[in-house]
């Protein structure tokens, strides 16, 4: 700890140990319940910025309402740009998952913008910055660079294709593979459980945690999600917040309305 603070990052010493860290997605884009969410008990909680209606300052929001429990935070950007990924640090994002990378040499931009120079071009504005808890964290510059957890989502047949290259690139600590676009982009648009599909992650996450990185997804299907931990994922996602309502207020409603939607009877597709 520096003068009270703590200091480290204990999800990215998770995926180090290959420590099973089970979460929950939170696309309500909404600070309080982004904080009952993390009384839930989960180790991990994704803050998307991508598919939910997030930005910088909602973000901040609900980095500060998850602060205080044991879940950790996790920031998905809405893509891997320089100035964003820079804006996200900024505000504390220790955690950063970033969407559509297909190439090794995008993988090595990104991490790029996850350092400071001399090794990367992450621009020196910490000490204004919630980062460095407004200069009280006197050794931030010296050890950001470490606390950072970068995960990049592989989520094509062109990514998959050069999946271990990806993998090999320093300063990636994981992969997530997103089904549902994988399922798009082999021909299987909506339907991520096709055996084609569910073949092609199995064999992903076989080539992740073979190359020492951690292996990531999600999933609604909670046996599913068992089956990715039993193959030795190391960060799953087990249900996104939004859905979950979406579908118990369905059924409340149906069961008493006849004209109500009934919920699906699947907990949501994974994305």
């Amino acid at each position: 700890m520096t003068h009270g603070i703590p200091t480290g990052n204990p999800f990215k010493a998770a995926l180090a140990a290959r420590r099973a860290q089970v979460g929950f997605w939170l696309s309500m884009s909404d600070a309080y319940l982004a904080e009952v969410s993390a009384t839930a008990g989960f180790d991990w909680l994704l803050i998307d910025g991508e598919h939910a209606p997030n930005d910088i300052r909602t973000t901040l929001s609900a980095l500060q309402a998850v602060a205080p429990y044991r879940a950790q935070a996790v920031v998905r950007a809405v893509c891997g740009e320089v100035a964003l990924i820079k804006q996200l640090l900024d505000i504390g994002v220790q955690n950063l998952l970033v969407p559509m990378v297909d190439t090794p040499e995008q993988a090595r931009q990104i991490v790029s913008a996850t350092r400071y120079p001399p090794l990367g071009i992450r621009g020196v504005g910490s000490a204004v910055g919630r980062a460095s808890r407004w200069s009280s964290r006197t050794d931030y510059l010296n050890v950001s660079d470490e606390e950072i957890c970068l995960l990049v989502q592989a989520e094509s047949v062109t990514a998959l294709h050069h999946l271990k290259d990806i993998c090999a690139v320093d300063g990636i600590d994981g992969v997530f593979i997103g089904p549902a676009d994988l399922a798009a982009s082999m021909g299987h648009r909506g339907n991520p459980g096709h055996p084609d599909v569910q073949a092609a992650i199995e064999q992903a996450m076989r080539t992740i945690i073979a190359s020492g990185k951690a292996a990531g997804t999600l999933t609604s299907d909670p046996a599913l999600a068992q089956r990715y931990l039993d193959l030795g994922c190391t960060f799953v996602a087990t249900g996104v917040d939004i859905l979950l309502f979406a579908n118990a207020a369905r059924k409340l409603a149906s069961s008493f309305i006849s004209s109500a939607p009934d919920a699906p009877s699947t907990p949501g597709a994974a994305y």
